[in-house]
């Protein structure tokens, strides 16, 4: 059986050579795929009967990693080393635990000003805040805009903070990356491959959430997407995924964790305020999450959760907040001595 090729280019190669090497890994109705990444350009061949040696042989090759892996790029077996995002100072998948916090909704620039200073101060990574809100009601609120994305870069000014934040379409990928550190596709927008494509070439991280019906599988050949166009900054997101039980919003599958973690080198982080949809499993949830090894955890916070027009029943107060942060720490501390993920 045929396994996928993944051909590693010189930096000083040719454009003639590249075009050579994808020629030859490539089959009639298989062709083989030039992703260009920061620095580096790679050959991939889903499906070729050539062997490594003979492609390993042809000028201007680093080298060949084989794998049977459907996502090639985002296996393990392309790369021993961990990738690490780096955003401001912050560092997402380095041995550490990441916490990314803010409202889910922006809904006015004194509402994110309490919680962007509640979340830095308690030792927060990242903000989140969303701009632009996908909604199962037509009338519920879907966010501020361009207006919303402004706001947030008020905060990162004001407090230091990256921020990071939903895009819904791949028309707003370019007004969205020209405000955030990194861009997120939501649960609903996994599969919609036109957009992953853009992010892929936006030049920005990029944060994929889990579909909530969405396969380990299904999830990485979308991360797959975007580092085919061009994208090597993938972060995992965990939010929680739709089954039988009824007493959460969606069951939150932590065995994707340490699974993704092992299959895949990209870091991976855990929402689980969008999992419980109730503030008093959020906590649990997250020191869960942090115990497991995640590599960060994405957390809902309101200045007051009972007016919050987006998501108000999981929504951590400032002081609520603070707390878990600080179990978190003790958490990572006892849990990650003995921890580890291959």
């Amino acid at each position: 059986m045929s396994r996928a090729m993944i051909v590693e280019i010189s930096a000083t190669a040719l454009p003639d050579m590249v075009a050579a090497v994808a020629r030859r890994a490539g089959t009639p109705g298989q062709e083989a795929v030039v992703v260009s990444w920061p620095g580096r350009t790679l050959v991939v061949a889903p499906a070729t009967p050539v062997p490594g040696a003979a492609l390993a042989a042809l000028p201007g090759v680093l080298r060949v990693v084989e794998t049977g892996a459907p996502f090639p790029l985002a296996h393990r077996d392309f790369t021993a080393e961990r990738t690490v995002v780096r955003v401001g100072g912050t560092a997402i998948g380095d041995g550490g635990l990441t916490v990314i916090a803010g409202p889910c909704a922006v809904e006015s620039r004194d509402q994110l000003a309490v919680v962007a200073s509640a979340v830095a101060r308690a030792g927060a990574g990242v903000l989140r805040g969303g701009a632009f809100k996908p909604r199962t009601s037509p009338y519920s609120f879907q966010g501020l805009g361009e207006a919303g994305l402004l706001m947030m870069a008020e905060e990162r000014a004001r407090t230091g903070l990256p921020i990071v934040t939903e895009v819904l379409r791949p028309a707003d990928v370019a007004l969205v990356a020209r405000y955030a550190d990194i861009l997120q596709v939501g649960t609903r927008s996994m599969q919609n491959f036109p957009l992953l494509a853009e992010v892929g070439r936006c030049g920005r991280p990029v944060l994929l959430k889990r579909g909530m019906a969405a396969t380990v599988q299904e999830w990485l050949l979308a991360a797959e997407h975007i580092l085919a166009a061009g994208n090597p900054e993938v972060i995992l997101c965990e939010r929680g995924i739709r089954t039988f039980e009824t007493t959460s919003r969606f069951t939150l599958d932590l065995t994707a964790v340490p699974v993704v973690k092992r299959l895949t080198h990209l870091p991976v982080v855990v929402d689980p305020s969008h999992a419980a949809g109730q503030a008093y499993v959020v906590a649990p949830m997250a020191l869960a999450a942090a115990a497991a090894g995640a590599d960060g955890i994405m957390i809902d916070v309101h200045g007051a959760p009972e007016t919050a027009r987006c998501d108000a029943g999981q929504a951590l107060t400032p002081g609520e907040f603070e707390r878990l942060a600080a179990d978190l720490e003790r958490v990572v501390a006892a849990a990650r001595m003995n921890l580890s993920i291959a």
